[in-house]
């Protein structure tokens, strides 16, 4: 007898392709077919963009399943789900639709095939947020191995907006099932370190301003640590297009990861791209959490399909944060609570404990 179809409300709470990704990734992994409605409601442009619609395509293509509705500008879609199957599979914008927010939607579907998985996304690789390129491979990647996955991303060519051009391939094998998590020591910070980049025809000195900028406003408020930020020019044919930007990472003695990150703009000095990245990455370790704002949400799915029983401790929960909660609960059924810390050194911060009662979901093939 087959599933009954998931109706799924893409207007409500963040209302926007967080939704899409959370209940497509589940309903791929699951075996659910989905209707989603009111796609990306809650933005300026309602509506599939086509990072999205090359995501879902590829979703489609990893699982032979069906995809009917999915065009630019859609908001209904259905999605049928099939056998998930290994290989590799392509997905290109031709924009500079954002790739790694493809990689999100398509990584936890790469757990359970039975052999091996290529993606290989092209778009975009740095966006106006800590979810680019470099946050993948610096902060997303060597976190979430403690679930028991691992997965190589290489970013081939690096793509700015608005031309976009970016290529990555992420390899992945499969496992039998993920581990749960317990994030809650964040231990002392013992390193901060990060690169400062330009790229196309910026020249050298918006890298070392940036960099510089960072370091001054970090010292402010951390003076005991060495602040090593590099600055970077991208190699001509690694690079499409012209762009800056700065990511900026904070190791703690318990091998917690925090970013702060900036891109910049056109008409933006050097100076304030590094001071965002800082005042960023300065946020995220007053709150007294074991992650940073970026990966609380990205974990959330993760949490959801492990075995057993995981637990984050965070800063204040993000919508997007609250919003995959709430579609892992609806489509998988795992159990999630929030509480603010009780901690004593936690009184008078923000801070939050994220526990996940997994369904232990376990790979048929292994």
């Amino acid at each position: 007898m087959a599933a009954q179809r998931v109706e799924v409300d893409g207007g409500i709470m963040e209302g926007g392709g967080q939704i899409l990704r959370v209940s497509t990734a589940l309903s791929c992994l699951l075996g659910l077919p989905l209707r989603v409605q009111k796609i990306r409601a809650g933005r300026s442009t309602p509506g599939l963009r086509p990072q999205h619609l090359s995501g879902l395509e590829m979703i489609r293509d990893l699982c032979d399943g069906q995809l009917e509705g999915a065009e630019i500008g859609s908001t209904e879609i259905m999605f049928t789900p099939e056998k998930i199957k290994g290989g590799i599979h392509t997905a290109d914008t031709k924009t500079a639709g954002y790739v790694s927010l493809m990689g999100s939607l398509l990584l936890p579907c790469l757990l359970p095939p039975p052999s091996p998985s290529t993606q290989r996304k092209k778009g975009g690789s740095n966006f106006e947020a800590a979810r680019d390129c470099d946050y993948s491979t610096m902060c997303f990647s060597p976190k979430v191995k403690v679930f028991f996955f691992r997965f190589r991303c290489n970013y081939k060519i690096l793509g700015y907006y608005p031309k976009g051009g970016g290529e990555v391939i992420v390899r992945m094998s499969p496992v039998k099932q993920l581990n749960p998590i317990n994030l809650t020591d964040r231990g002392s910070v013992t390193k901060i370190y990060g690169r400062a980049f330009v790229a196309g025809v910026l020249p050298f000195k918006v890298a070392k301003d940036m960099a510089a900028a960072a370091v001054r406003c970090i010292r402010k408020e951390i003076r005991d640590l060495y602040v090593n930020i590099q600055p970077v020019q991208e190699p001509k044919d690694q690079a499409f297009g012209n762009g800056n930007g700065i990511i900026i990472i904070a190791e703690t003695s318990t091998g917690c990861l925090f970013a702060g990150s900036s891109l910049g703009k056109r008409g933006v000095n050097a100076d304030k791209v590094g001071i965002e990245a800082a005042e960023m990455l300065l946020a995220n370790l007053r709150h007294g959490g074991a992650v940073d704002e970026y990966l609380q949400d990205q974990l959330i799915i993760f949490m959801a399909l492990a075995c057993g029983v995981s637990r984050i401790k965070t800063g204040p929960v993000t919508l997007h944060t609250q919003t995959a909660i709430h579609f892992a609960e609806q489509l998988a059924k795992a159990k999630f609570s929030v509480k603010k810390s009780e901690d004593e050194e936690d009184a008078s911060k923000d801070t939050y404990i994220i526990e996940c009662q997994g369904i232990g979901m376990t790979n048929p093939y292994l």
